[in-house]
């Protein structure tokens, strides 16, 4: 069934309806009948098996049949601090980051960052950001949409870190090790991922996460563009502690 989004009131209303957009989708592209069941979810969690009820000519109303539970949401909380990229290379990091599970998404300016965009640029990239994780969510059937963060300093990501109970400082260094997934311990319930710049992390940042607990992990002889390193170690992070691969690896 097709998959869309309404505002959380809108779970509320006796006759709820489609976003101005998605109805637009439905009425020009789809050509969905009244009577065809979709789904629809308010990005909380809350997901329902839906009918269209009526196609006006800017509304289309839908009637909610029944409570749909969600089992596509990761049990594991991954927040990604990702250091400031170009800007279509950020742009295609939500959606994958989205398909992936990840719960939080928290750009910052590292040393080596490109110049970070001003106020009124960087409000208007937020809110593409936030509209490109709501379609992504759509198509990989999640719940609800990765949280984006606004931007902030290496220092301010530093003391965000501080609630999680696994950080990983991702980077080319020799200092490294692979990551694993340690035996006869408890697996981890939030894990807070570093990925540097284009450029990489400035050896200082390096010392700095490692002083806070950071781990130094590495992915293998080969250096990574900053998008495929977050992609990465973002997959690796959910299969061996997240709902990618548990489940084969406890059978072993």
């Amino acid at each position: 069934m097709r998959r869309f989004f309404i505002a959380p009131e809108q779970m509320h209303q006796a006759r709820p309806f489609l976003g101005e957009e998605d109805a637009r989708h439905v009425r020009r592209v789809l050509r969905l009948q009244p009577g065809t069941a979709i789904v629809v979810f308010d990005g909380t969690g809350v997901e329902y098996e839906a009918r269209i009820d009526a196609v006006e000519d800017r509304q289309v109303r839908i009637a909610l049949v029944r409570p749909l539970a969600s089992g596509s949401e990761s049990a594991l909380e991954i927040t990604l601090a990702q250091a400031y990229l170009k800007d279509k290379k950020m742009d295609q990091l939500v959606r994958r980051l989205t398909e992936l599970g990840v719960t939080r998404w928290l750009p910052f300016m590292a040393q080596r960052s490109i110049p970070s965009p001003d106020e009124k640029r960087g409000q208007a990239r937020h809110q593409r950001w936030q509209k490109i994780a709501q379609e992504a969510v759509k198509q990989c059937r999640r719940s609800r949409p990765m949280l984006i963060e606004t931007p902030v300093s290496f220092a301010e990501a530093m003391e965000i870190s501080r609630t999680c109970d696994l950080k990983l400082f991702f980077w080319e260094g020799p200092q490294t090790q692979p990551l694993q997934r340690p035996t006869g311990q408890p697996l981890p319930a939030k894990v807070f991922v570093m990925i540097g710049p284009e450029g990489g992390f400035d050896p200082a940042e390096q010392r700095a996460a490692q002083s806070q607990g950071f781990h130094m992990v590495g992915m293998g002889p080969r250096i990574l563009r900053a998008e495929t390193a977050a992609v990465a170690a973002c997959t690796l992070v959910q299969f061996l502690f997240g709902d990618m691969g548990q489940n084969v690896l406890d059978k072993g």
